[in-house]
């Protein structure tokens, strides 16, 4: 979020935007607040390399948080807003933060975490006023600071987690070198070019600011002089209003608001003129081909989708023709150098799924965990991987199966629930679906799939069938599902990830351990 360049050459130019209430900064307002935010860092004692975490709502004041870090030289590691006091307790002790920047909103469960965390010695609201020489008011304890550069700028970069949907979420720490902040790492010139970001953009931002995704859309757009409209959080009629009012040229979702979206009435969807985008990427989870091709009918070619782990081992990407053409996709190798190896670490043939493993592109290390970090890594050191499973087809895209701690073990035959998945979500009954592996006696595992009704829909044993009956005329008989349950939210995160781990758990009991 290093706005210094532009700052200079376009002072009075909207940085960001809040949707819901229209609030406007400037880039001369934003670099003013992230200067002064550097400058009590540095006072605090916080030098090159330390680390500081950002645990709040998207707000006015988050962009300023990330730019202080950026170019003070500092990691900033951006927090779930979701999480417990508990778990924030453990990434402020496990990144060896000595700063949490929080809000009001979320005051309550940061005080409870920092009772566990001694090592942070200063919690900065931004949007409240102080209440101890620990806990203090962003305005008050910034009041007289400079709101020019420190003296000793240089580059800084967020140090993200993992999302945790299947064990405790890891840091993700690469190199930094000394460099001016004005000098970004190489991934994001890749970044850069593969997003097709421009001078004067208009990029319209509906997910949370604390996952990677959004982080790095947010960070380019800034560096290149556009504007950023930023939802509190993602509503899908909002959504389309905010591409019609500011003539939105570029912005990244998750296929779960793509959905969310084709579920609005007709006459809702066609109501907004959306002819102002240019190009809309999406990431964080695989796309169910029949939403994609739905999306895809709807927006036409401007839609591309990319892979790329948030530990930035190497990049795929692909445009709504080439997904047409292979579908299902997520695209051809755009960074690093890609693998399919079975448990033996063999080659796949084209088409078998297996683990991919990239030849890494971005250097990275699990903070503070070598155990995980060599858990990683091939034997050699020469690859890395992050348990993906997936196939490439004779044209060379690569195409997802699912999670390799996903997949079903049932009678000796491996299933992987991400197909049954996609086909249950297409239902128009369905707002939203998991499937996963439950105990069974004979099988060792059994298919199991918990579905959250759209509303209005009566959930029940009619209702089961109906969907059981809907999968069988689509998938093999071992891939259906031998059960149906009903909730009413699955734990879905903002940025599209599905909490699977949460919801297996309550099937495997004392058993639960098997899952990593």
């Amino acid at each position: 979020m290093y706005t210094g360049e532009q700052a200079k050459k376009r002072p009075d130019h909207p940085a960001f935007i809040m949707a819901s209430t229209g609030e406007t900064v400037s880039y001369r307002e934003l670099d003013a607040r992230a200067n002064r935010l550097a400058h009590l860092l540095r006072n605090h004692g916080l030098r090159r390399l330390d680390h500081f975490s950002i645990f709040m709502e998207n707000n006015n004041r988050y962009l300023e948080a990330n730019g202080a870090g950026e170019r003070a030289g500092l990691y900033y590691t951006c927090v779930n807003s979701y999480l417990t006091a508990g778990e924030l307790a453990y990434i402020l002790d496990n990144s060896q933060s000595r700063v949490l920047i929080t809000s009001t909103a979320k005051l309550d469960v940061a005080r409870e975490a920092l009772q566990q965390s001694p090592q942070v010695t200063l919690c900065v609201v931004v949007d409240g006023p102080g209440e101890s020489e620990c806990i203090v008011g962003l305005e008050e304890a910034t009041a007289g600071l400079p709101d020019t550069p420190i003296a000793d700028e240089s580059l800084g970069t967020p140090m993200l987690y993992s999302s945790g949907t299947t064990g405790r979420p890891k840091g993700i720490l690469r190199p930094l070198p000394e460099q001016p902040p004005s000098q970004p790492l190489p991934l994001f010139f890749f970044l850069h070019q593969l997003w097709q970001y421009r001078d004067g953009m208009i990029y319209l931002s509906p997910a949370p600011l604390y996952h990677s995704a959004p982080q790095a859309a947010v960070s380019l757009t800034i560096r290149s002089g556009g504007t950023v409209i930023i939802m509190e959080h993602f509503d899908p009629e909002q959504y389309l209003q905010l591409v019609e009012r500011y003539k939105v040229t570029h912005s990244q979702l998750v296929p779960t608001m793509f959905s969310r979206m084709l579920k609005l009435p007709e006459e809702v969807r066609s109501r907004y003129d959306l002819s102002s985008l240019e190009i809309a990427v999406h990431a964080a989870a695989p796309c169910p081909p029949a939403v994609k091709e739905q999306m895809i009918k709807w927006w036409g070619p401007i839609i591309h989708e990319y892979y790329g782990a948030t530990e930035g081992l190497g990049f795929t990407a692909c445009n709504s023709e080439e997904w047409l053409k292979h579908r299902g996709t997520v695209g051809k190798v755009m960074l690093g150098d890609l693998h399919i190896l079975d448990e033996c670490m063999k080659p796949c043939p084209k088409g078998v799924p297996g683990q991919i493993w990239f030849k890494t592109a971005s250097p990275f290390e699990y903070f503070n965990d070598p155990s995980k970090t060599k858990e990683a890594r091939s034997d050699d050191g020469s690859m890395s991987s992050v348990g993906d499973v997936g196939y490439v087809d004779d044209d060379g895209y690569l195409h997802l199966t699912d999670r390799a701690t996903f997949m079903i073990i049932s009678g000796g035959v491996n299933i992987y629930p991400q197909e049954c998945e996609n086909l249950l979500i297409t239902h128009p009954k369905v707002a939203d679906a998991a499937v996963f592996g439950v105990p069974n006696d004979d099988l060792g595992e059994e298919v199991k799939a918990v579905i959250q009704p759209m509303p209005g829909v009566i959930a029940g044993p009619e209702f089961a069938q109906e969907l059981i009956s809907f999968c069988a005329q689509s998938l093999s008989r071992q891939k259906v599902p031998r059960s149906i349950d009903f909730v009413e939210e699955l734990p879905r995160l903002p940025t599209g990830k599905l909490y699977k781990r949460l919801l297996r758990d309550r099937y495997w009991g004392n058993s639960a351990s098997r899952i990593v």
